[in-house]
């Protein structure tokens, strides 16, 4: 079983942000269209696939080893179908062969199939008397339909021994979500109800965006255990995870999802991922392969389940309505992260784009600016800091100078400088750590955010995906980039080069013995960004290139309108002539410490 938390590109990405900022502020101390055919009207119509002669009678103890010596069974082809949602169910086997959402389309303008042929099927496996399996794939249902009020119905029935057992459907007006139970009747004469029945549910997931790479990230298995616990599979090559007391299996396809829910929780489960993607990557139709073996338990000798079958897209606001805790199917990140999102990022993004009908582009340019806003008393703290060590950087350099050879004098009149300018590094360290979840948080919501899918901005004809104005020629790659070119990472590079030259390019210019060329890494760090985000949502590229416009603005207003040169200079000078304070007792203690310090440092040069 994988043992997994985050996969690594994920985290490789949150600990690049993390790293630049962190790196910056502490290096300056030291130094949906519609489809055109849309259904006014629900339908449920009956298309015979084969001739009816060609039906055979099931038999109840027939495996699929037995099928080969025998006639196959030919079902018929059942279409249940709403204004959103048409199902197409094979009386063989019972199974949803087409799942096909109807006001979607992919970025090839093509139509979203959830289900198709045969990368979709549902198993109920029984144990027989005599030992052999029992498969409903192999079964042939009768088909029987009716109404429910406004609702579709169907019933499926299959004979098993003198018994039966029954799939029934029922499809509501204008709903992604499915009724579907699984019953049977007098099944004990041919079943060995002893041994608990498993259901194998099985799907390929369908590429649907531009960078299959991205999609393939946020597709994974995601599962409700023990009574509202939830965990994922994960992103290697395989993944499995086990739990019991399963009350859901959703199949997160990225911006879709089929989830099947029960209201009689799964004994136990077994979910396993393959990645077909990474595995094989001459392909691009799928990006997973998705197994599910559910445990199931007889009350008094039969099987009564009531459960629910959800097509449709991952968006949180759907999700969340139908109240299931369904709403951790959207990865808003774990623990402040996803509260962040969930109840401040998410509303407000809603706010300004649905209730305002503001364009999604500008929406993110104008969440920008409010999050830079409302951090703006916490960070303010820190550019003031930052202003300050480069006004004290002349001065700092000379101290530099003067005590090259003796490290701990340097260190102690360093900090003596900033503490008379009031520039501590300290002072600002701790409102630049609590920006990080902020960051953190976006850097989950925008690649995961439903309402973004297939939305254009200036030249990104969808803010989910990358923004592209150059595309190689066919064949042609560069490793760990990309086939294309995309220019909001090539913008959001150019502006955090900018700012860490305009903070921290002076004392870049010299390498102290025993530091990482500084200068190197003020390169390094915008390159590591403009490679990353080349295949992540062009919508976070955007946020991160406004923001760091917004940084530099600040920076700039701080340095040139509230920051006076002479004043600080001057506070230092006074700082020196006035007499010195009796040291506190911890003061004391720590100079005294220091000063030991040196002495034997001192000591061990002249003995050298």
């Amino acid at each position: 079983m994988e043992e997994k938390k985050t996969d690594w590109k994920t985290l490789l990405g949150m600990t690049l942000i993390f790293g630049i900022l962190m790196w910056t502020f502490l290096y300056n101390q030291e130094e949906t269209q519609p489809v055109e055919e849309t259904a006014t009207e629900q339908s449920l119509t009956i298309e015979d696939d084969a001739p009816a002669a060609a039906t055979v009678a099931n038999d109840s103890t027939i495996t699929a080893a037995d099928s080969t010596r025998q006639a196959v069974p030919v079902g018929k082809e059942v279409t249940l179908s709403n204004d959103l949602l048409e199902l197409k169910i094979n009386t063989k086997g019972a199974i949803i062969e087409t799942a096909l959402l109807k006001k979607f389309k992919t970025f090839d303008s093509l139509p979203v199939y959830l289900a198709r042929e045969n990368d979709h099927s549902l198993d109920l496996i029984l144990k027989a008397k005599d030992g052999r399996e029992i498969h409903t794939k192999d079964l042939v249902f009768n088909a029987k339909e009716s109404m429910n009020g406004s609702n579709k119905v169907l019933a499926l029935t299959a004979p098993v021994g003198s018994g039966s057992i029954e799939y029934r459907f029922e499809m509501k007006p204008d709903d992604y979500m499915l009724d579907f139970n699984i019953r049977t009747q007098g099944i004990a004469s041919a079943v060995n109800t002893s041994e608990n029945p498993v259901l194998d549910w099985r799907m390929k997931a369908y590429r649907r965006s531009k960078s299959m790479t991205n999609e393939n990230r946020y597709t994974e298995i995601k599962f409700e255990y023990d009574g509202g616990s939830d965990d994922y599979t994960g992103q290697g090559d395989t993944a499995d995870e086990e739990a019991e007391n399963i009350t859901y299996v959703a199949y997160k396809q990225h911006f879709f999802s089929s989830i099947l829910l029960t209201d009689t929780p799964f004994v136990s489960g077994l979910m396993e991922s393959t990645n077909i993607e990474e595995i094989n990557e001459e392909q691009d139709e799928f990006t997973k392969e998705f197994e599910s073996k559910l445990l199931m338990e007889y009350s008094g000798g039969e099987l009564a389940y009531n459960m629910d079958w959800y097509f449709g897209p991952t968006d949180f606001d759907i999700l969340d309505g139908y109240d299931r805790n369904l709403d951790e199917v959207v990865d808003l990140g774990w623990g402040i992260f996803g509260w962040i999102n969930e109840y401040a990022i998410r509303p407000y993004f809603s706010f300004l784009t649905v209730d305002l009908g503001i364009a999604f582009g500008i929406a993110i340019i104008l969440l920008t600016i409010s999050v830079r806003l409302v951090l703006s008393p916490v960070l303010y703290k820190s550019y003031l800091t930052q202003a300050k060590m480069k006004v004290l950087r002349p001065e700092l350099n000379r101290i530099a100078e003067k005590y090259k050879d003796n490290a701990m004098k340097k260190q102690q009149e360093t900090m003596k400088v900033q503490s008379e300018a009031g520039a501590s590094p300290l002072s600002g360290c701790l409102p630049a750590l609590l920006q990080m979840p902020v960051f953190f948080a976006l850097f989950k919501f925008f690649p995961t955010a439903f309402d973004l899918r297939q939305k254009s901005f200036l030249w990104a004809d969808d803010l989910s995906s990358y923004d592209t104005i150059y595309k190689f020629p066919d064949g042609f790659e560069i490793p760990f980039y990309g086939d294309h070119v995309s220019l909001f990472p090539i913008l959001a590079s150019i502006s955090i080069f900018f700012y860490m030259q305009m903070t921290t390019g002076q004392s870049m210019q010299t390498t102290q013995p025993g530091m990482p060329n500084m200068k190197f890494i003020m390169y390094l760090s915008p390159l590591f960004m403009l490679v990353f985000f080349n295949n992540y949502a062009s919508g976070l590229s955007l946020y991160y290139f406004v923001s760091n416009l917004i940084t530099i603005g600040i920076m700039l207003v701080i340095k040139n309108f509230i920051i006076d040169k002479d004043r600080v200079l001057a506070k230092i000078e006074k700082a020196k002539a006035k007499p010195k304070k009796k040291k506190g007792r911890f003061a004391s203690k720590m100079a005294e410490i220091m000063e030991q310090a040196q002495a034997q440092q001192e000591a061990q040069k002249k003995k050298k």
